[in-house]
């Protein structure tokens, strides 16, 4: 069964005022059905993620490297939650309320608690960095919506473009980095668009909020991967704080 799929798609990059050509690649997953464009196929690779109440939950990293520069796109599904967390619960201490949970605001194992902080974790983890955060605030792509962030690094000055998003309960983290004097990498976070059961990539009439009822769709999202190059200087291209003025490094 494929599950994903490569375009090469060609942008045009300006360092220190000369342009070159850089080939760039429409990379598409049914399996965790979005797009994204990378600089090169990534790596995929299947691990274990540790939520913040301690659930172990499946997750794939897709990764790819270009000379100094590195992309990736986490994706974490919290669709099984409660089944791993009520398990995890069977073998807690007796008593440990923090284990056990319950009620609506936590559930057992805290598996309501674990999902709705999802994002809120994933940007916690950003933040215990040793480097600068210069923007953070909300964000959306094709109405999904999500937090946004660009951090330099205080030792060697490379700069990082992150969003972070919440869609059909799986958790996607995309991160850009690049050295110093490179252009913004904004472009990767921004490029990600969702897919449909079909493999359609799709946009929102509203926002979409993880959790609630799904609004209906529009139509095909503006884009998709390889639409998202050069508006990392704006916030939220594609349907999100697009028009405001460029986070500040």
């Amino acid at each position: 069964m494929r599950l994903s799929r490569v375009v090469s798609v060609a942008v045009v990059l300006s360092i220190s005022g000369t342009a070159f050509a850089q080939e760039y690649v429409e990379y598409s997953s049914q399996q965790d059905r979005f797009t994204v464009t990378f600089p090169v196929a990534p790596k995929v690779t299947d691990f274990t993620f540790k939520s913040q109440f301690n659930s172990m939950l499946p997750a794939r990293l897709y990764s790819a490297d270009s000379g100094q520069s590195h992309f990736s796109v986490t994706v974490v599904d919290y669709n099984n939650i409660e089944a791993i967390a009520t398990e995890k619960a069977k073998h807690c201490p007796v008593g440990a309320e923090t284990c056990l949970g319950g009620g609506s605001s936590t559930g057992v194992g805290y598996w309501r608690a674990d999902i709705e902080g999802a994002i809120h974790y994933a940007t916690w983890e950003f933040v215990q960095r040793d480097a600068r955060i210069t923007y953070y605030g909300w964000n959306n792509i094709n109405l999904v919506e999500g937090t946004m962030m660009y951090i330099t690094n205080n030792k060697d000055k490379s700069r990082t473009s992150a969003g972070i998003y919440m869609h059909e309960n799986k958790l996607y983290i995309l991160e850009g980095t690049v050295p110093a004097g490179y252009p913004d990498p904004g472009f990767f976070q921004q490029s990600v668009g969702w897919l449909d059961e079909k493999g359609n990539n799709i946009r929102y009439q509203t926002v979409y909020h993880n959790g609630f009822p799904k609004p209906p769709i529009q139509g095909q999202g503006r884009g998709g991967a390889g639409q998202g190059q050069g508006q990392g200087q704006g916030q939220g291209g594609r349907g999100g704080n697009a028009g405001q003025a460029a986070p500040p490094y």
